[in-house]
């Protein structure tokens, strides 16, 4: 992976770099930010640059440093993710004791911690003094989308690297440019905040079938024809797709949220661009107060998710909420 091969992340990249350039380079960073916004990646990056025997702030892609880092298996760079749920004590200590040898090339070794806010609290005490006291010099990355939930004085002892989610129109343009359908990709891009999550989330073939399903019930529940309640019942739980209910009521905020800008005449802005026919027809059938009201309806019944409500009754509550609540213009 190269600097160059990342799409956005202007400053994080920036930052780095300018530490290569100057061979000023901390032991240990926080990549933090939104899931997907190319931690990892620039990480890799960085590493291979650090690693490579013919670049400085970017690296060359063809010595044996940077060969060994693409194929995965350069033996000074180690990455730990968690061990079902959390990272825990004996990885780091895996970690410590594969850092007591030094490196056969002399340079720092590097680890990546991933979903670093995810290590219990053995395992973050272990990780501090090995922070303090590396038993070789090592470069540690610890990836997050919650730096703040780490050990306030592991965050003392770390450079901090602010990531921040992609502009949803740069990754559309590179996921259209990649093959991905219009619509597929435009939806993607507004749920997931990098371009590999994207790429992720749109290969997924359930994505576009709970897509369906968003647009079949927001067409019912607008007083289109139909019943919301057994087509949830049919087209959700019957398929199998009761597993993704957070992404069906993600979907439906951005259903809402569409008929807000339609309303305002912002059709540049508009996700479901596919089904801008329907929208601009039926957007202004409510007040913009109904469709504001619809949209926290959905971000409602996700947090009802959460605390562990049954997932039927919960889309069924969210139906007939959305139908009492979007009354039409006297």
């Amino acid at each position: 992976m190269l600097f160059k091969e990342i799409v956005g992340q202007e400053g994080p990249k920036k930052l780095l770099q300018n530490g290569l350039r100057h061979n000023r380079i901390s032991h240990a960073y926080i990549f933090n930010g939104p899931p997907g916004s190319g931690q990892m990646e620039m990480a890799l990056a960085f590493v291979q640059a650090l690693f490579c025997t013919n670049g400085t702030e970017e690296a060359c892609g063809t010595c044996l440093e940077c060969r060994k880092l693409l194929h995965g298996n350069h033996p000074d760079l180690q990455i730990v993710s968690p061990d079902g749920a959390n990272i825990k004590i004996d990885q780091i200590r895996e970690l410590q004791r594969i850092f007591s040898y030094r490196s056969e090339n002399g340079n720092p070794k590097a680890y990546i911690i991933d979903q670093a806010d995810k290590m219990n609290v053995q395992a973050a005490n272990s990780l501090l003094k090995f922070l303090e006291e590396p038993p070789s010099p090592a470069v540690a990355i610890l990836l997050s989308s919650n730096g703040k939930a780490l050990l306030p004085t592991i965050q003392s002892r770390a450079q901090w690297v602010a990531f921040s989610a992609l502009d949803p129109m740069l990754m559309l343009q590179k996921l259209s440019d990649e093959g991905i359908p219009d619509a597929i990709a435009r939806t993607a891009v507004h749920l997931a905040a990098g371009l590999s999550a994207c790429r992720e989330l749109a290969g997924q073939n359930w994505f576009a079938e709970i897509r369906n399903v968003v647009l079949q019930l927001g067409k019912e529940s607008a007083g289109r024809g139909g019943s919301p309640l057994i087509t949830a019942q049919q087209s959700v739980f019957k398929a199998g797709l009761g597993d993704h209910l957070e992404m069906i009521f993600d979907l439906f905020h951005l259903w809402f949220k569409d008929m807000l800008q339609a309303q305002a005449n912002r059709h540049d802005r508009i996700v479901f661009i596919d089904e801008w026919e329907f929208i601009s027809k039926t957007a202004g059938t409510r007040s913009a107060g109904a469709w504001v009201s619809c949209m926290a309806f959905a971000a409602e019944s996700k947090k009802k998710l959460r605390y562990n409500m049954n997932g039927q009754l919960c889309l069924e509550q969210f139906l007939l909420n959305v139908g009492h609540a979007v009354p039409a213009w006297n």
